[in-house]
């Protein structure tokens, strides 16, 4: 494989701004994007309630993103995941699905406060109604609970974005 494609995601709080980002990083790279939510009400429109149902449907369509992906970067395609990175276990994730595909990646951390974040959460209830049962201050910190920003330890190629 002469020149793999690259992958980016991102990483911060719910509200930091990185779906916004990750279209503009679609467009400036000539990437294709991949958005976790148009997955998941594609696929399971009605069965996503509360937070577990997250969890339960994203691990189910991870080995199919997982394996589209790696053959988009496989041919030269860059790709741009609009799915969280907030976690280690999560960033370990995207970076095994680049190594397997000798892809590089490019992590963006959205580094907002708190209240930077709840403020646009209150602006995306407003302009998204349809997402105003999740986009609540208690899902925010329940949500931010397993936050866990970036570490020097995982040799991760980031973009730190500061609000």
């Amino acid at each position: 494989m002469e020149n793999p494609g690259k992958l980016f995601f991102f990483c911060g709080k719910m509200g930091a701004g990185k779906s916004t980002k990750s279209r503009a990083v679609a467009a400036e790279n000539n990437a294709v994007l991949i958005s976790e939510d148009n997955w998941l009400s594609a696929h399971y429109p009605t069965q996503i309630k509360t937070f577990d149902d997250y969890i339960k449907h994203s691990n189910l369509i991870k080995p199919f993103v997982k394996r589209h992906v790696q053959d988009l970067l496989s041919i030269g395609i860059n790709v741009v995941m609009d799915f969280p990175a907030n976690t280690v276990k999560q960033r370990a994730w995207f970076i095994s699905l680049c190594l397997e595909v000798s892809s590089e990646h490019e992590l963006w951390y959205l580094d907002l406060t708190d209240e930077q974040c709840l403020s646009q959460i209150a602006k995306r209830r407003v302009e998204q109604p349809a997402r105003a049962m999740f986009d609540t201050e208690a899902v925010f910190h329940h949500v931010t609970r397993y936050f866990e920003a970036p570490a020097a330890s995982e040799k991760l190629n980031l973009v730190r974005v500061a609000g």
